[in-house]
């Protein structure tokens, strides 16, 4: 019977609360409060102000007080095939309890939830209206609808203005109102919580110790384990989590957030430019090059008009062709210092001084060529003459183009140089 089984159930939650208290008034007070049918009298009024859920919306804003949290344990349905949601808990062996004043939470009405009669617990007996557990319920508290409404309640669902809301496009055209449907996003804390202690177990179960140690020790194992790198911690409620919810409690106000981390670049190895006279042909290989000077030449093949938008658009191209030099520039700076001191390097000598920027630190003759000489405007001008080749091919550049291209260099690395010294 259920109730001899509450009986049971009430001993061994009021012997958890005898363990601290010793006043002999108090103690007599809790045992008849935790009579079933004292105690279920009690929670089907605590539950009125309890909200059970699988999302909730206080975890946006602690400051949130009166909204209405979801219990969602399908997802909300629909085709959610290779998402991953609450829906992926399982049998939904988790759900959470929320109010807007934590002194009502009560982990003895959570505990009696996940109660087990009849080999199944008492949560999912109410959620699914068993009669027959209806029945017996009814016969212990006369107030037992209020259990059946909290777990599936009927009010209208409502949101806060202190909670995260997004403006989502619904409709064809951006500029009307009505075309906008208004979200507001929940935090999923019943899957937060089973990822929570799927996490703990992987790092902290006695499988998972065993399978390390037989790693250190360089030993065979049945099993492996898990890891996961970069795993953050956000702590929720701060020094009273329990102010958020009732699992929220039970993390000590911990969620775990899984690194969500752009890949590691690995550049590909930086060559040394020997062997030939000089390094404009390898930088026009560049993948962003050849898509630059393409596009240029493009452009300049339809005969704009001479207006300022031709003049802007010209102007952009060689403004990404400097950055990309500069870049590429950049990566040669990053070598060994000394490099163009090798026998086999016939750059000419204003690359040389250029790329090679730290030879100078060992080679004073070198440094005093860098400090003296007007090697960057022979830099300049073989990038014009490297220019003007690439775009030769289907255009008549000459003489006038090539002075554009280098005085727009030096105008553009004059700016530079005011925060990146040694472009």
């Amino acid at each position: 019977m259920l109730e001899s089984l509450m009986d049971v159930f009430l001993k061994q939650r009021l012997s958890l609360r005898l363990e601290t208290e010793k006043n002999k008034e108090k103690v007599e007070a809790m045992e008849k409060k935790f009579q079933p049918k004292a105690w279920l009298a009690y929670a089907s009024e605590r539950i009125k102000v309890i909200n059970i859920s699988t999302h909730v919306q206080k975890f946006t804003n602690t400051s949130i007080k009166k909204t209405t949290d979801l219990f969602c344990p399908d997802g909300c349905g629909g085709n959610l095939i290779g998402l991953v949601g609450t829906h992926c808990v399982g049998n939904f062996s988790f759900y959470d309890l929320s109010t807007s004043n934590a002194a009502n939470l009560d982990k003895d009405i959570a505990a009696f939830f996940n109660m087990e009669y009849r080999g199944r617990r008492v949560f999912d007996l109410i959620t699914n209206k068993d009669e027959w557990f209806y029945k017996e319920i009814k016969g212990i508290c006369s107030n037992a609808d209020a259990f059946y409404e909290a777990v599936n309640p009927i009010f209208p669902k409502k949101t806060s203005f202190l909670a995260k809301q997004v403006y989502w496009l619904v409709g064809g055209d951006p500029c009307r109102d009505e075309n906008y449907h208004l979200l507001a996003p929940l935090y999923a804390t019943s899957l937060a919580h089973r990822v929570f202690l799927t996490i703990n177990e992987d790092r902290f179960g006695e499988p998972a110790k065993e399978a390390r140690k037989a790693r250190r020790d360089n030993k065979p194992c049945d099993w492996g384990y898990q890891d996961y790198p970069n795993l953050a911690v956000q702590k929720m409620g701060g020094t009273k989590p329990q102010n958020i919810s009732q699992l929220n409690s039970e993390r000590g106000g911990n969620n775990y957030l899984l690194a969500s981390l752009p890949p590691v670049w690995e550049s590909p190895e930086v060559r040394e430019p020997l062997r030939t006279d000089s390094v404009f042909p390898r930088f026009g290989r560049r993948r962003e090059v050849r898509w630059l000077v393409n596009g240029l030449r493009r452009f300049l093949e339809e005969g704009p008009d001479p207006v300022l938008a031709t003049r802007n658009r010209r102007d952009a191209y060689m403004d990404a062709l400097i950055d990309e030099l500069v870049l590429f520039a950049s990566e040669l700076h990053l070598l060994e210092p000394g490099w163009s001191a090798k026998t086999e390097c016939r750059l000419h000598e204003a690359e040389a001084l250029w790329l090679d920027l730290y030879r100078g630190e060992n080679d004073k003759a070198f440094e005093a060529k860098r400090e003296s000489e007007d090697w960057p405007a022979d830099v300049r001008h073989r990038f014009a003459n490297w220019l003007n080749r690439e775009l030769h091919r289907r255009l008549p550049v000459g003489d006038a183009e090539h002075q554009y291209w280098m005085a727009y260099m030096k105008k553009k690395l004059d700016a530079l140089q005011e925060v990146l010294p040694h472009v």
